[in-house]
């Protein structure tokens, strides 16, 4: 199943059959027949068809462009995170099963999305951003209990900030650079940075975040051995 926050390349792939995206900075695939033989090597986040599970720790694969192999099974995920900002909720998905449904405190001014960096002088910027993104960073030290760090400011927020003289060119080729490496983006310029999933949520949907989505501790805990680096994140309005 096609699920949102993975590559456009991704979203047309055969309704009929599991989508799953790789989870390691190289994931070798090797031959159907012979695991010892490697067969090429997938980038992270690479979206793959799993034909079949195996009971010996492999899953059987295909890749968009139609090369079968197989891959070891904890090296892929079909895990992906929904956040609506008018509900106010976060949905943890597995495919197309909904696995989670979790309230979430959101930035001051959660209901526009974000434009550029906020402050104690100008908290109307304190705003939780719009579009698909990707985990690219877990720190298990937060000021918040534990985060899950976002690719904010993205490939397209980029786009907008050089065409609205907000970043040089040199700062936009660094962060679309950053998505395609599914890796931390500049988060110094005037996009603002450091979005998060973290803890200290209340649980009672409150706006009081510079822009992070807060959840309840215990569910973030519950989340942290399934979310990886290069999961999808899908924040809509």
């Amino acid at each position: 199943m096609a699920y949102c926050g993975l590559p456009a390349s991704a979203q047309r792939v055969d309704p009929n059959m599991d989508v799953f995206y790789t989870t390691d900075r190289s994931v070798t695939m090797y031959h159907l027949a012979d695991t010892t033989r490697a067969y090429m090597h997938l980038k992270l986040r690479e979206p793959v068809y799993v034909l079949k599970d195996r009971e010996d720790g492999w899953k059987e694969v295909r890749t968009l462009d139609g090369a079968n192999g197989v891959v070891r099974a904890a090296y892929l995920s079909n895990v992906w995170i929904r956040i609506s900002k008018t509900e106010q909720t976060m949905f943890v998905y597995q495919g197309g099963k909904l696995m989670a449904r979790i309230p979430t405190d959101l930035g001051y001014n959660f209901f526009a999305d974000k434009e550029r960096r906020g402050n104690a002088g100008d908290p109307d910027h304190w705003r939780t951003p719009e579009g698909q993104f990707s985990v690219v960073s877990k720190n298990p030290h937060s000021q918040y209990h534990k985060a899950f760090v976002l690719n904010y400011p993205n490939a397209e927020d980029a786009k907008r900030g050089l065409q609205d003289s907000i970043i040089t060119q040199a700062e936009y080729d660094a962060i679309v650079q950053a998505e395609r490496n599914v890796s931390m983006p500049i988060m110094t310029t005037e996009l603002g940075g450091y979005i998060e999933i973290h803890g200290d949520g209340t649980g009672k949907r409150s706006n009081w975040t510079q822009g992070c989505i807060a959840i309840d501790n215990t569910e973030l805990d519950k989340l942290w051995d399934l979310i990886v680096v290069g999961t999808p994140v899908l924040i809509e309005s």
